[in-house]
């Protein structure tokens, strides 16, 4: 029910942290990956290599609109079809909202909500001709909750929720399956600069009924139901992986 083999997912933001967990997860579940984003891939291609698994990779700037547009039409070069989409690429700027630089808001938008959207519109479409596939969106708990100084990063990742929904709706009856993980807070280049604060990480961490903060292997199970036959009910769901966070 799990076994990905014969799949090809394309996994944005690859190259490191979460979306390299994820990616790795998938092609240990058999798929072959393709890896879309900046950053330095060949980590990424050895150790799929190692699983006896392809992994091809794309360069490209996900602030740059037709970067993004031409990456996705390239995947569908690159792959004889796409089943797995993972919109994992994501950018976090903290800062107070009264004063917080537009070009911050415009390029957090830019890489979480409209490279999504750009994205997925080309390989929706495609999907939707083969009348298959699985879009797994990367959102956030900030997807469903509000927090302090960081209004464009919560925005973006309440759009993905809401976007994940409306293409779940528009695409299901094609044979999609849209939905969303909703990490909780993780050990990630994202929250480097939050996790230097010791009082922070403290508070939180006692917040967590798990008592720990959440690591790129604890999504590797999340990604892979989404993408297999195992999650072929479930559509329109945002998969909170938190440790109970939201729920305490």
């Amino acid at each position: 029910m799990f076994d990905l083999t014969g799949k090809v997912a394309v996994v944005t933001g690859a190259a490191q942290g979460l979306g390299f967990a994820m990616a790795t997860a998938l092609a240990e579940a058999g798929a072959e990956i393709i890896s879309v984003g900046l950053g330095d891939h060949s980590e990424l291609v050895e150790t799929v290599n190692k699983l006896n698994k392809r992994c091809q990779f794309i360069n490209a700037d996900f602030t740059d609109s037709e970067a993004v547009i031409t990456a996705a039409k390239q995947t569908l070069i690159m792959a004889d079809g796409i089943d797995i989409l993972v919109n994992n690429a994501g950018i976090t700027i903290v800062e107070p909202t009264i004063g917080y630089d537009l070009e911050k808001f415009n390029m957090t938008m830019d890489v979480n909500v409209k490279a999504v959207f750009l994205i997925t519109q080309v390989i929706g479409e495609h999907m939707i001709e083969r009348k298959s596939g699985k879009i797994i969106n990367i959102g956030s708990v900030q997807s469903l909750l509000g927090t302090y100084d960081n209004l464009a990063y919560v925005g973006s990742k309440h759009a993905v929720a809401g976007m994940t929904k409306c293409m779940a709706n528009d695409w299901g009856k094609y044979g999609i399956n849209v939905n969303a993980i909703a990490p909780g807070f993780m050990i990630s280049e994202n929250t480097r600069k939050l996790r230097t604060n010791e009082k922070v990480v403290k508070e939180l961490t006692e917040s967590i009924p798990l008592k720990r903060w959440g690591e790129a292997k604890d999504l590797a199970g999340s990604v892979v139901f989404l993408a297999s036959s195992g999650s072929d009910y479930v559509n329109g769901h945002i998969l909170v992986v938190d440790g109970g966070f939201v729920n305490s």
